[in-house]
Protein backbone atom coordinates (compact mmCIF):
# COMPACT_ATOMS: atom_id res chain seq x y z
CA UNK A 1 0.00 0.00 0.00
CA UNK A 2 1.19 3.51 -0.79
CA UNK A 3 2.46 5.20 2.36
CA UNK A 4 0.25 8.21 1.65
CA UNK A 5 -2.90 6.04 1.53
CA UNK A 6 -2.39 4.32 4.87
CA UNK A 7 -4.68 5.14 7.78
CA UNK A 8 -2.94 7.27 10.40
CA UNK A 9 -2.85 5.93 13.97
CA UNK A 10 -1.87 8.21 16.86
CA UNK A 11 -0.69 6.58 20.10
CA UNK A 12 -0.31 8.89 23.10
CA UNK A 13 2.36 8.00 25.65
CA UNK A 14 4.10 6.16 22.83
CA UNK A 15 7.51 5.69 24.44
CA UNK A 16 6.31 3.64 27.43
CA UNK A 17 6.15 -0.15 27.49
CA UNK A 18 2.56 -0.49 26.32
CA UNK A 19 2.86 2.42 23.90
CA UNK A 20 5.92 0.89 22.26
CA UNK A 21 4.21 -2.47 21.74
CA UNK A 22 1.12 -0.75 20.31
CA UNK A 23 3.17 1.33 17.89
CA UNK A 24 5.07 -1.72 16.66
CA UNK A 25 1.96 -3.83 16.16
CA UNK A 26 0.02 -1.09 14.36
CA UNK A 27 3.05 -0.44 12.14
CA UNK A 28 3.34 -4.15 11.34
CA UNK A 29 -0.35 -4.25 10.46
CA UNK A 30 -0.01 -1.52 7.85
CA UNK A 31 -0.91 1.69 9.61
CA UNK A 32 1.08 4.89 9.42
CA UNK A 33 1.88 5.30 13.10
CA UNK A 34 2.63 8.53 14.91
CA UNK A 35 3.41 8.79 18.59
CA UNK A 36 3.06 11.44 21.25
CA UNK A 37 5.71 12.14 23.89
CA UNK A 38 6.76 14.60 26.61
CA UNK A 39 10.38 13.70 27.45
CA UNK A 40 12.52 14.85 24.53
CA UNK A 41 15.66 12.86 25.35
CA UNK A 42 13.74 9.64 25.98
CA UNK A 43 11.85 10.23 22.72
CA UNK A 44 15.09 10.70 20.75
CA UNK A 45 16.57 7.47 22.08
CA UNK A 46 13.28 5.63 21.54
CA UNK A 47 12.99 6.78 17.93
CA UNK A 48 16.57 5.74 17.17
CA UNK A 49 15.86 2.29 18.61
CA UNK A 50 12.65 1.96 16.59
CA UNK A 51 14.41 2.92 13.36
CA UNK A 52 17.15 0.39 14.07
CA UNK A 53 14.45 -2.27 14.41
CA UNK A 54 12.79 -1.21 11.14
CA UNK A 55 9.89 0.86 12.46
CA UNK A 56 9.27 4.25 10.85
CA UNK A 57 7.34 6.09 13.55
CA UNK A 58 7.18 9.88 13.73
CA UNK A 59 6.93 11.53 17.15
CA UNK A 60 5.11 14.71 18.17
CA UNK A 61 5.47 16.52 21.50
CA UNK A 62 2.58 17.66 23.69
CA UNK A 63 1.38 17.55 27.27
CA UNK A 64 -1.89 15.70 26.71
CA UNK A 65 -3.31 17.33 29.84
CA UNK A 66 -3.12 20.70 28.04
CA UNK A 67 -6.04 21.26 25.66
CA UNK A 68 -4.32 23.95 23.59
CA UNK A 69 -1.05 22.00 23.34
CA UNK A 70 -2.95 18.96 22.06
CA UNK A 71 -4.73 21.09 19.47
CA UNK A 72 -1.40 22.38 18.22
CA UNK A 73 -0.01 18.83 18.05
CA UNK A 74 -2.99 17.52 16.08
CA UNK A 75 -2.67 20.36 13.56
CA UNK A 76 1.02 19.56 13.14
CA UNK A 77 0.26 15.86 12.59
CA UNK A 78 -2.43 16.69 10.04
CA UNK A 79 -0.08 19.01 8.16
CA UNK A 80 2.93 16.68 8.13
CA UNK A 81 1.33 13.22 8.04
CA UNK A 82 -2.43 13.40 7.52
CA UNK A 83 -5.71 13.26 9.42
CA UNK A 84 -5.86 10.98 12.45
CA UNK A 85 -8.04 7.93 11.76
CA UNK A 86 -7.19 5.90 14.86
CA UNK A 87 -6.59 7.46 18.28
CA UNK A 88 -5.20 5.37 21.12
CA UNK A 89 -5.49 7.28 24.41
CA UNK A 90 -2.70 5.52 26.27
CA UNK A 91 -0.84 8.28 28.17
CA UNK A 92 -1.17 8.33 31.93
CA UNK A 93 0.57 8.63 35.30
CA UNK A 94 0.18 7.44 38.88
CA UNK A 95 0.52 9.41 42.11
CA UNK A 96 -0.42 6.77 44.67
CA UNK A 97 -1.39 7.33 48.28
CA UNK A 98 -4.34 6.65 50.56
CA UNK A 99 -7.02 9.32 50.36
CA UNK A 100 -6.47 10.70 53.87
CA UNK A 101 -2.90 11.55 52.85
CA UNK A 102 -3.51 12.43 49.20
CA UNK A 103 -2.73 16.00 48.20
CA UNK A 104 -4.96 18.05 45.96
CA UNK A 105 -2.03 18.27 43.54
CA UNK A 106 -1.76 14.46 43.34
CA UNK A 107 -5.50 14.23 42.67
CA UNK A 108 -5.48 16.88 39.97
CA UNK A 109 -2.33 15.64 38.23
CA UNK A 110 -3.71 12.13 37.81
CA UNK A 111 -7.19 13.24 36.74
CA UNK A 112 -5.66 15.67 34.23
CA UNK A 113 -3.15 13.24 32.75
CA UNK A 114 -5.41 10.20 32.66
CA UNK A 115 -8.91 11.58 32.07
CA UNK A 116 -8.75 15.19 30.85
CA UNK A 117 -6.27 13.94 28.25
CA UNK A 118 -8.92 11.64 26.78
CA UNK A 119 -11.24 14.59 26.26
CA UNK A 120 -8.44 16.81 24.95
CA UNK A 121 -7.17 14.37 22.33
CA UNK A 122 -10.56 13.04 21.26
CA UNK A 123 -12.13 16.49 21.03
CA UNK A 124 -9.47 17.58 18.55
CA UNK A 125 -9.92 14.60 16.19
CA UNK A 126 -13.61 13.72 16.43
CA UNK A 127 -14.89 16.34 13.97
CA UNK A 128 -12.55 15.14 11.24
CA UNK A 129 -13.51 11.53 11.86
CA UNK A 130 -17.19 12.42 11.52
CA UNK A 131 -16.55 14.30 8.27
CA UNK A 132 -14.61 11.36 6.79
CA UNK A 133 -17.08 8.75 8.04
CA UNK A 134 -14.44 6.63 9.78
CA UNK A 135 -12.73 6.58 13.14
CA UNK A 136 -11.42 4.34 15.89
CA UNK A 137 -10.98 5.64 19.42
CA UNK A 138 -9.38 3.20 21.86
CA UNK A 139 -9.04 4.21 25.51
CA UNK A 140 -6.51 2.37 27.67
CA UNK A 141 -7.98 2.09 31.15
CA UNK A 142 -6.99 -0.38 33.90
CA UNK A 143 -8.29 -3.29 35.94
CA UNK A 144 -8.14 -0.88 38.88
CA UNK A 145 -10.73 1.29 37.19
CA UNK A 146 -13.04 -1.73 37.33
CA UNK A 147 -12.32 -3.15 40.79
CA UNK A 148 -10.61 -0.29 42.68
CA UNK A 149 -7.28 -0.44 44.51
CA UNK A 150 -6.05 0.75 47.87
CA UNK A 151 -4.00 3.92 47.45
CA UNK A 152 -5.40 4.72 44.02
CA UNK A 153 -8.58 6.74 44.54
CA UNK A 154 -7.30 9.25 41.98
CA UNK A 155 -6.10 6.68 39.43
CA UNK A 156 -9.13 4.39 39.79
CA UNK A 157 -11.53 7.33 39.49
CA UNK A 158 -9.80 8.53 36.32
CA UNK A 159 -9.67 5.07 34.76
CA UNK A 160 -13.31 4.38 35.58
CA UNK A 161 -14.19 7.76 34.12
CA UNK A 162 -12.50 6.79 30.87
CA UNK A 163 -15.04 4.04 30.30
CA UNK A 164 -17.94 6.35 31.13
CA UNK A 165 -16.58 8.61 28.40
CA UNK A 166 -16.28 5.62 26.05
CA UNK A 167 -19.90 4.55 26.54
CA UNK A 168 -21.42 7.98 26.00
CA UNK A 169 -19.28 8.92 22.98
CA UNK A 170 -19.85 5.48 21.44
CA UNK A 171 -23.59 6.18 21.36
CA UNK A 172 -23.07 9.69 19.97
CA UNK A 173 -21.04 8.57 16.95
CA UNK A 174 -22.26 5.01 16.37
CA UNK A 175 -23.93 5.98 13.08
CA UNK A 176 -20.91 7.96 11.85
CA UNK A 177 -18.58 5.05 11.09
CA UNK A 178 -16.73 5.60 14.36
CA UNK A 179 -16.23 3.09 17.16
CA UNK A 180 -15.16 3.91 20.71
CA UNK A 181 -13.90 1.20 23.04
CA UNK A 182 -11.98 0.69 26.27
CA UNK A 183 -9.24 -1.79 27.12
CA UNK A 184 -8.58 -2.50 30.81
CA UNK A 185 -5.25 -4.29 31.31
CA UNK A 186 -4.22 -5.97 34.54
CA UNK A 187 -0.58 -6.49 35.52
CA UNK A 188 1.41 -6.31 32.28
CA UNK A 189 5.16 -6.89 31.93
CA UNK A 190 6.20 -3.25 31.52
CA UNK A 191 9.24 -1.48 32.97
CA UNK A 192 6.98 -0.10 35.70
CA UNK A 193 5.96 -3.60 36.79
CA UNK A 194 9.49 -4.96 36.35
CA UNK A 195 10.61 -2.37 38.92
CA UNK A 196 8.47 -4.07 41.59
CA UNK A 197 10.61 -6.32 43.84
CA UNK A 198 10.53 -9.91 42.58
CA UNK A 199 9.38 -11.28 45.93
CA UNK A 200 6.31 -9.00 45.88
CA UNK A 201 5.44 -10.14 42.37
CA UNK A 202 5.76 -13.81 43.37
CA UNK A 203 4.13 -13.61 46.80
CA UNK A 204 1.42 -10.96 46.36
CA UNK A 205 0.67 -10.28 42.70
CA UNK A 206 0.85 -13.64 40.92
CA UNK A 207 -1.30 -15.50 43.48
CA UNK A 208 -4.13 -13.09 42.61
CA UNK A 209 -3.93 -13.87 38.88
CA UNK A 210 -5.61 -17.21 38.03
CA UNK A 211 -3.37 -17.65 34.96
CA UNK A 212 -0.35 -17.39 37.27
CA UNK A 213 1.62 -14.99 35.09
CA UNK A 214 1.90 -11.36 34.05
CA UNK A 215 0.46 -10.23 30.73
CA UNK A 216 2.64 -9.34 27.77
CA UNK A 217 2.62 -5.90 26.18
CA UNK A 218 2.20 -7.58 22.80
CA UNK A 219 -1.07 -9.16 24.01
CA UNK A 220 -2.56 -5.74 24.71
CA UNK A 221 -1.16 -4.43 21.42
CA UNK A 222 -2.86 -7.26 19.51
CA UNK A 223 -6.22 -6.23 20.99
CA UNK A 224 -5.58 -2.58 20.11
CA UNK A 225 -4.84 -3.46 16.50
CA UNK A 226 -7.93 -5.66 16.30
CA UNK A 227 -10.19 -2.87 17.56
CA UNK A 228 -8.56 -0.47 15.08
CA UNK A 229 -9.35 -2.74 12.17
CA UNK A 230 -12.20 -2.65 9.67
CA UNK A 231 -13.34 -6.04 10.95
CA UNK A 232 -14.17 -4.61 14.39
CA UNK A 233 -16.72 -2.17 12.96
CA UNK A 234 -19.69 -3.59 14.93
CA UNK A 235 -17.94 -3.36 18.30
CA UNK A 236 -18.46 -0.09 20.19
CA UNK A 237 -18.94 1.03 23.79
CA UNK A 238 -17.24 -2.14 25.04
CA UNK A 239 -14.72 -2.57 27.85
CA UNK A 240 -12.24 -5.37 27.20
CA UNK A 241 -10.70 -6.87 30.33
CA UNK A 242 -7.24 -8.33 29.67
CA UNK A 243 -6.03 -9.37 33.10
CA UNK A 244 -5.52 -13.16 33.21
CA UNK A 245 -8.68 -13.64 35.27
CA UNK A 246 -7.59 -11.28 38.03
CA UNK A 247 -10.95 -9.54 37.91
CA UNK A 248 -14.02 -11.02 36.23
CA UNK A 249 -17.50 -9.55 36.07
Amino acid sequence: MDKNNKRVALVTGATGGLGTAMCKKLHEDGYRVVGNYRNAEKARQWQEKMKAEGYDIELFEADVADFEAVGKMIKEIEAKVGPVDILVNNAGITRDGVLRKMTLEAWREVLSSNLDSVFNCTRHVIEGMIERGFGRIINISSVNGQRGQVGQCNYSAAKAGMHGFTKSLAMEVANKGITVNTISPGYIMTDMVKAIPENIIKEKILPGIPMGRLGGTEEVAFLVSFLASEKASFITGANYAINGGQHVY
